[in-house]
């Protein structure tokens, strides 16, 4: 769930304003024998159980425990939810445990939870009932690019039913207040912020979640996601979609295929580099940097693949002259009405695929991702048992590129934190009816795209500096001229005698 830069970006503008008014080879992790705690169900050959082999050769450990608390296929299906309402998994909070669900995001790094009432939830943390939980004494507030939430920072003890054995001490951010962050209908009370120190709030002095649970459990700093409501309506679906959420590794079991890495450009989101989209076989021919505008993500907590305004018009062009249907209403592109079929229709053969080309790790190289109609062209719900209606799972952003659910639904994704990569594999519950919704492929010579397609976008941290470098600058000129004011200015007249004439105050006075 992207946190947007707009505060920073007006800030930037208003100090730049003010002051000219008044004046981004890897190394495969050590496996170590005896501590890969591998269900013996599984058919897994030797080989698998050291390593698992990513496309470009080099290998992701399965764990690295001595305490035997990972096993990867108790962790598998310990997501519940869907892309419309995020997915979400069951954590104990404090002591003694009070159980909530909290959602997934990949895009914030704060750990937060509802410690109050609120008329779209069902239940809260109460930390007066916790004895463990204690209060740092400090205000939390942070915006998403949907709602916002203000809190006080606190540290109590956690565990995950379906996660590593062990308890950890986490910092826990208790929401108090909200605005368009809890919604109607959805079944979750906090937030689980997976990305990197540097997004965390109010700094990056709070120690993430993920961080805290590496450091104190000793497990590999990677954890890797599956989210299943690719293709179903979440309200007609007759298993409720959901996923799994591995920490320490990945479970073969869940992907088919190679794992294919791109490197992750920046440690703040999980940032990527974007060299090209395709439409169908149509390439878009938009200078990467287009697609790099601002950053490019990989983000759970935004349902949709959002793209920048240009990109997205191109799509959007795209798509309607390779679709079989071109007369659509606007409304439906940009999100504001549905498309609706007689019930049993489906339109996704009226639509093409959707490629997204990442930078492999051997960085001269490319590779794809793609995902079919059913995933971008989504279900809703049905109107009177007669029609089924769609949604585009595109839509504009003004602050960059985001790999939503929409695109991550298709794939197993990695968060390769310990050799700074993401890794994409096709994961095994993206498939409807027989038919695998989505497609890797590659790898590809990156040889007509630039070194560097992600140059020239500011962080928000550095826009956050350079407000504040330019804000200074603005207080010193103000000073001085203060002092102007104040002071008297001892200058000679043309005679070369010193009066009081000459004193900026006495002339203001008069």
């Amino acid at each position: 769930m992207a946190d947007p830069t707009s505060a920073s970006v007006w800030a930037l503008t208003f100090s730049f304003y003010f002051g000219v008014c008044t004046c981004y080879l890897s190394i495969p992790l050590k496996i170590y024998p005896g501590r890969i705690d591998v269900s013996p169900a599984v058919d897994v050959t030797a080989a698998r159980r050291v390593a698992l082999i990513a496309a470009d050769g080099t290998g992701l450990s399965l764990a690295s425990d001595p305490t035997g608390t990972v096993n990867f296929l108790d962790m598998a299906q310990n997501l519940q939810g869907d892309s419309g309402r995020g997915y979400y998994i069951e954590m104990s909070i404090g002591t003694p445990g009070q159980t909530l669900n909290i959602l997934v995001d990949t895009g914030s790094s704060n750990f937060a939870v509802a410690a109050a009432p609120h008329p779209f939830i069902t239940h809260y943390f109460n930390t007066a009932l916790s004895s463990t939980y204690e209060s740092v004494g400090r205000m939390v507030a942070v915006r998403y690019t949907q709602g916002n939430w203000e809190g006080e920072l606190g540290i109590d003890r956690v565990s995950i039913p379906k996660g590593p054995n062990g308890t950890i001490i986490i910092n826990i951010a208790a929401i108090l207040s909200s605005e368009g962050f809890f919604l109607p209908g959805v079944n979750w009370q906090g937030i689980l912020g997976l990305a990197y120190p540097m997004l965390a709030r109010p700094d990056s002095s709070v120690e993430p979640f993920f961080n805290s649970v590496v450091q104190q459990l000793g497990i590999p700093d990677i954890f890797s996601l599956q989210m299943c409501g690719g293709g179903l309506s979440a309200s007609s679906a007759e298993d409720p979609p959901g996923g799994s959420l591995i920490l320490g590794g990945a479970e073969p079991t869940l992907y088919r295929g190679s794992v294919w890495y791109t490197p992750i450009v920046e440690e703040w989101y999980y940032q990527v580099e974007v060299l090209k989209l395709e439409v169908g076989d149509q390439n878009l021919n938009l200078d990467c940097r287009e697609y790099n505008m601002d950053k490019a993500i990989v983000d759970s907590g935004t349902t949709l693949l959002r793209l920048p305004v240009n990109v997205f018009n191109a799509v959007v062009e795209a798509v309607i002259h390779s679709s079989l249907i071109q007369d659509f209403s606007s409304g439906f592109w940009e999100g504001t009405k549905l498309a609706c079929w007689l019930k049993g229709e489906t339109p996704w053969r009226f639509f093409p695929k959707l490629s997204i080309y990442l930078r492999a790790t051997n960085t001269s190289q490319t590779f794809r991702i793609t995902i079919l109609p059913q995933l971008y062209i989504q279900p809703v719900t049905d109107l009177d048992g007669t029609l089924d209606c769609f949604r585009f799972g595109v839509s504009s952003s003004t602050n960059g590129l985001v790999i939503g659910a929409t695109v991550m639904e298709g794939f197993f994704v990695v968060f390769d934190r310990a050799q700074r990569r993401l890794g994409f594999a096709l994961s095994n519950c993206a498939v409807s009816g027989g038919v695998a919704l989505s497609e890797i492929a590659g790898p590809f010579s990156a040889a007509d795209v630039a070194a560097n397609c992600s140059s020239g976008s500011l962080k928000e941290p550095l826009l956050w500096v350079i407000s504040y470098a330019l804000m200074a600058v603005c207080a010193l000129v103000l000073i001085i001229l203060l002092l102007l004011l104040v002071l008297p200015c001892r200058c000679r007249d043309r005679s070369g005698e010193i009066t009081d004439e000459s004193s900026l105050v006495r002339h203001r006075i008069k």
